[in-house]
């Protein structure tokens, strides 16, 4: 009970504010260590996954809106302070490393299910396709109900063909999943595919309703915006020339400063490092150009 009640009192002081529940230090700064710097710059995945299966519980730094409203203020005021661009070096490493992370769970799942992730792409395109088409025949007929008891005739026929256009869609799409079901070999696994946002498994013999419950579910909405950011961060990046950032946290002060030799054969691994880097970044924002 004792764990709960700590719990339920951090997520209490990530909704209000540390200051409301009367625990924050009436002198803490937005550049203190014990301040969020994912919250700070954007968003913290702690507070992007919770009640889900991939919760990382609450986050242990303070979310305080007075820090990250001061933090903006001095960031709009003097951005060419080192510190900001220190802050969003570690937030986009932190994010990157979030995603790579899931990709290699992802990799791992391809792996498992023995199919090529062009295969697994295609099937989640079809299945998420097909729940978006439900979705939409749901909307529409839900507005043919509203149309005629408005008496709007004319308008409710033309929103009936439309529906039956999407049916049509709809069966197409399912004879073409049906299709690449039946030839992608006798697996025990076959009827499962990876998702390739979030990785979770889904089954083509999942009902329309579980598969739109999915696609709009907080796990995969939530690695779905911070795909989107690397690829802002990508756009952002590119139009400075700087280096994508490493997926391995910030190391503080560099040892060997007033080193010649040591400093060139830093800068050498942190190009090489950055090269592969980049390669890796342009993977991750691929994926929703």
């Amino acid at each position: 009970m004792g764990r709960l009640a700590e719990m339920q009192r951090k997520l209490l002081e990530q909704m209000m504010g540390p200051e409301a529940m009367g625990v924050a230090n009436a002198n803490l700064v937005w550049s203190d260590d014990k301040v969020c710097r994912n919250f700070l710059c954007g968003t913290c995945p702690h507070a992007l996954f919770t009640n889900t299966k991939m919760d990382l519980g609450a986050c242990p730094k303070s979310h305080t809106e007075r820090l990250k409203t001061e933090f903006l203020a001095a960031r709009e005021a003097n951005p060419s302070d080192p510190i900001f661009a220190r802050f969003q070096m570690e937030y986009e490493s932190n994010i990157f490393a979030f995603v790579d992370e899931c990709d290699r769970r992802i990799r791992a799942a391809h792996r498992r299910l023995e199919k090529t992730p062009e295969e697994n792409a295609k099937t989640t395109n079809l299945m998420r396709e097909i729940a978006e088409i439900e979705l939409a025949i749901q909307g529409g007929t839900e507005k043919i109900e509203t149309l005629g008891e408005q008496g709007k005739v004319d308008e409710s026929m033309r929103e009936m063909a439309a529906i039956e256009a999407l049916k049509s869609e709809k069966s197409e799409k399912e004879r073409e999943l049906q299709q690449l079901t039946d030839t992608s070999g006798a697996s025990g696994h076959q009827k499962l595919r990876v998702c390739d946002v979030c990785g979770a498994y889904l089954s083509v013999l999942d009902s329309d309703r579980r598969l739109a419950d999915h696609f709009g579910g907080k796990m995969h909405l939530g690695y779905h915006e911070l795909r989107n950011m690397l690829s802002k961060f990508r756009e952002e990046r590119e139009k400075r020339k700087m280096p994508p950032p490493s997926s391995a946290p910030p190391s503080g002060a560099t040892g060997g400063a007033g080193k010649p030799g040591g400093e060139r054969g830093g800068d050498h691994r942190s190009s090489r490092d950055d090269r592969e880097r980049e390669r890796g970044y342009d993977r991750h924002a691929s994926r929703y150009e």
